[in-house]
């Protein structure tokens, strides 16, 4: 399947593994890049440049195919040194970035002078637009549904990717409830270039987190997420456990005078405890409602031939024989 993401990033398949915490490391990223999609490792989960410099190097002994470095401008507690990381990306030869967060446009200039193609975030057609004139190359849409951050204008997919398709002039994927190849043909007709997988790629074989985090994405529904923080415009869509509960209940206490003081317990430092440790109760950790439409916990591989397999499925079989009997 040919699209504008498989030929800007040289890939056989239009599927992207964007990066998430504590999670996208080279082992996924290696296995999803071998299967024909792009893998991503995440970088400030390297806790230094130097660090993500190994780790890049990891990966560059596990696959020869196209694979990128995630960077997030989020508000964080210090702010991490983005033009070492940007460096330690260069000099390693990967030549593409996935941002998420807050707008990377003050470090564009670094990251195009160094031939990287750069594909953003966004939750908002504004905010892909904006992506648009700073000179990304592509932009992931996230819509309502997304683990992780969201958002505040709470639109979903259905309506967020057709509203992307009128306004944006480059390419762009959809995120947010991508499972399957149902999700992929969807979001083709709704004129994206591709998916973004995230919750979907965690539960894998070679996910190098704690069984435990596996079962709970394959155990739970489509209701068992919930949105924290909320309050202090850091909306995160999380997998509903104690201490998630507990966090909503300070947060319903607190009001409008919460701060993200109050709940530093159950947001700090949680994704080792979690996705090392296998504890499932100890704080938010992102999740996307698509865990509802997640049964099993196949190879990188196997998912993604078994997704190209039913959108194709979809496109020549279902759909061509409607228009075949119109």
């Amino acid at each position: 399947m040919k699209t504008r993401i498989t030929e800007l990033f040289g890939i056989q398949h239009p599927i992207i593994q964007g990066g998430m915490h504590y999670v996208g490391f080279a082992e996924l990223t290696a296995a999803v890049s071998n299967a024909g999609g792009l893998g991503f490792i995440t970088g400030l989960t390297q806790r230094t440049p130097e660090l993500l410099a190994k780790e890049i190097a990891r990966c560059l002994d596990m696959t020869d195919k196209p694979f990128g470095v995630n960077l997030t401008f989020l508000p964080t507690f210090s702010a991490p040194p983005y033009l070492e990381y940007i460096a330690a990306i260069k000099e390693s030869g990967v030549r593409i970035i996935e941002t998420a967060g807050r707008s990377p446009e003050e470090y564009m200039p670094v990251i195009k002078a160094a031939g990287i193609k750069v594909i953003h975030k966004c939750t908002s057609v504004r905010h892909a637009l904006k992506a648009e004139n700073i000179g990304c190359d592509a932009v992931s849409v996230d819509g309502f549904e997304c683990g992780g951050h969201p958002g505040e204008d709470d639109i979903p997919n259905m309506i967020l990717l057709p509203r992307a398709a009128e306004e944006l002039k480059i390419p762009f994927v959809a995120s947010g409830g991508m499972a399957d190849g149902r999700g992929l043909v969807a979001a083709l007709a709704l004129g994206a270039e591709g998916i973004n997988m995230g919750t979907r790629f965690v539960a894998t074989k070679e996910a190098p987190v704690h069984e435990n985090v596996k079962r709970a994405i394959v155990e739970a529904t489509e209701l068992d997420t919930r949105l924290v923080m909320r309050p202090l415009r850091n909306t995160e869509r999380v997998l509903r456990n104690a201490g998630v509960e507990k966090l909503i209940e300070i947060e319903r206490e607190k009001g409008a005078t919460l701060k993200i003081g109050d709940i530093y317990e159950q947001v700090a430092g949680v994704y080792p405890k979690v996705m090392v440790n296998g504890e499932m109760d100890a704080g938010a950790w992102s999740c996307g409602m698509v865990a509802g439409l997640i049964r099993d916990i196949p190879s990188a591989r196997e998912l993604i031939d078994r997704i190209m397999a039913e959108a194709e499925e979809l496109i020549r079989g279902r759909l061509g024989a409607m228009t075949d009997r119109a």
